[in-house]
């Protein structure tokens, strides 16, 4: 379960204080000691106060004008370079500060400029007051530039956020060859444009908060009002601002602080970089969390029947899918199993093997020197070094070492006498199997998986891998997702909801959403009542 001392609950109301204390003072330290403190009236105050705070960091520029409508009163334009669009700020920002649009100065005052300059002047298209240095701050190192005039308590925040960013591409995770090509980008608000570009609805609704005390990262929800659980949302939400971290860097933070399990080899948060795929899932009920600085969106509660599916799976015929889904899930099964039932044979039960085929399995092993568990053991490493090496190296030379290294250390271990041939047969087919799912997270769990596997095996053959099924089917009756089973529909068991499990029936069949996620609206395609229309001869 989540951990209770996040939350705050069941440890007492004095600790709860204590740890309120604490996450006050560290937030205050983190913010430089000045959360809450108001602005100066005083420009050149404000000035010093910046260059203190930023250590005079030469990326923050701070550009002083003399505005023509205030009696030449002074002004300062603050924003870090590369991190707001120029043009943008110097034809929205700059130029209409400098313009003179006023013939009698007199009527206008400095201090009464400020609302002028928010109302008339400022030609972006998101501006915000700001009273506090905290708030500055912030919107400074969103990419925000900041406005500040002599004589005025507040400042003015304006949108001309830019700089490099990547652009729009295809997903690297998860190819698709029949469906859209854009994935998700590091910036959450292109991510969040792209999620509405599926989804044009005004019950498509987002909540941001701020999560980091350092490094101050903007994390939203995405939900659909109305199909998403409120008590989900609650519970979502609490632990979200549960979260007291000096940085988040990527969703991963985020998906291993919100967890319900910890201790779990297997993922109940999900993630993907398709906005089709989140889009789908919003439409299903379920919540999208979008980290800036990511292109992996994650998505709860989450089940483990969501790490079979892929997108394409919705866009081609239903009889494919269901092949295709039927696959995956076997191809599961044998990188999980596959080793340890050759162990288990091999070692235990020769009586399940052929004749003819145990003499061949005997007469390649004639000479090896270590038992199948540790040829097993010794294969499986080298392949998880292998893939590991693969994917630290840079793509012209990894896909090189990878068929190369592959090809060459399977030939020359057999070649050695260390291992049987049969046993690298074994471990590539196992390699391959593993790379079918949809979900790379399910991936690394049966990677993990696999070694506790080949220990039962080698000492009580099948027995063993018996119990170690057994008590993986125990964890995961008991694995929860934001209160959500982790292997619904099949236990609990919804009849209606195994439409589209292993199996994926026709899209008419599929009138209704997953149960226990949009309880309210249930319905998401009307049956037709209309009698169809019989062709003219």
């Amino acid at each position: 379960m989540f951990r209770s001392y996040m939350r705050g609950k069941g440890r007492g109301s004095k600790k709860a204080d204590k740890r309120s204390v604490k996450a006050e003072k560290h937030e205050e330290q983190a913010l430089g000691n000045f959360t809450g403190q108001p602005l100066s009236v005083s420009l050149q105050q404000n000035i010093d106060r910046i260059n203190f705070e930023v250590g005079g960091s030469q990326d923050i520029i701070l550009r002083r004008l003399k505005l023509t409508d205030a009696g030449n009163t002074e002004a300062l334009v603050v924003y870090i370079q590369c991190m707001v669009e120029e043009e943008r700020l110097n034809n929205f920002v700059i130029r209409p500060l400098q313009r003179k649009r006023f013939s009698n100065e007199s009527k206008i005052q400095p201090s009464e400029f400020l609302e002028v300059v928010k109302s008339s002047l400022l030609l972006t298209g998101i501006v915000m007051e700001i009273n506090d240095w905290k708030m500055l701050f912030q919107k400074l190192f969103l990419g925000y530039s900041i406005i500040m005039i002599d004589g005025a308590a507040n400042a003015i925040a304006a949108n001309v956020i830019g700089g490099p960013k990547r652009g729009v591409e295809e997903p690297k995770t998860e190819m698709a060859i029949r469906g859209p090509r854009e994935g998700f980008t590091e910036s959450i608000r292109s991510n969040s444009a792209l999620i509405r570009r599926k989804i044009r609805s005004p019950k498509l609704w987002l909540e941001q908060l701020t999560i980091g005390e350092i490094s101050q990262t903007p994390v939203c929800m995405m939900y659909i009002k109305g199909l998403a659980d409120e008590n989900v949302l609650k519970d979502l939400r609490e632990r979200l601002e549960a979260i007291q971290i000096d940085g988040i860097l990527e969703s991963g933070y985020i998906e291993e602080l919100i967890s319900d399990q910890i201790w779990s080899p297997f993922p109940t948060v999900m993630y993907n970089e398709r906005p089709d795929v989140i889009a789908s899932n919003l439409l299903e009920g379920r919540i999208a969390i979008l980290v800036d600085g990511t292109p992996f969106v994650l998505i709860v509660p989450a089940v483990l029947n969501m790490f079979f599916q892929a997108a394409e799976d919705y866009y081609q015929s239903f009889d494919i899918s269901t092949f295709l889904r039927m696959l995956r899930f076997v191809s599961f099964l044998i990188a999980l199993l596959m080793p340890s039932i050759y162990v288990a044979i091999v070692h235990y039960h020769q009586e399940m093997i052929p004749t003819q085929l145990l003499l061949k399995l005997a007469a390649q092993r004639e000479g090896v020197p270590f038992p199948a568990y540790l040829e097993a053991f010794i294969m499986e490493l080298v392949f998880e070094i292998l893939r590991e090496a693969v994917v630290r190296m840079p793509t012209a030379a990894g896909n090189t070492i990878s068929i190369v290294g592959g090809l060459v250390i399977g030939q020359s271990v057999v070649e050695a006498g260390i291992v049987s041939p049969a046993v690298v047969i074994v471990v590539s087919f196992t390699a391959i199997a593993s790379f079918v799912s949809p979900a790379y997270s399910l991936g690394i769990a049966a990677r993990l998986l696999r070694f506790f596997l080949l220990l039962a095996a080698s000492t009580l053959g099948f027995y063993g891998i018996g119990l170690v099924v057994l008590l993986l089917l125990l964890h995961l009756s008991n694995l929860r997702s934001f209160g959500m089973p982790y292997i619904k529909p099949f236990a609990p068991l919804y009849l209606k909801d195994l439409r589209d499990t292993l199996v994926r029936a026709p899209l008419w069949m599929l009138r209704q959403r997953p149960q226990k996620l949009a309880e309210k609206n249930q319905v998401r395609q009307q049956i037709k009542t209309e009698p169809r229309k019989e062709p003219e001869q």
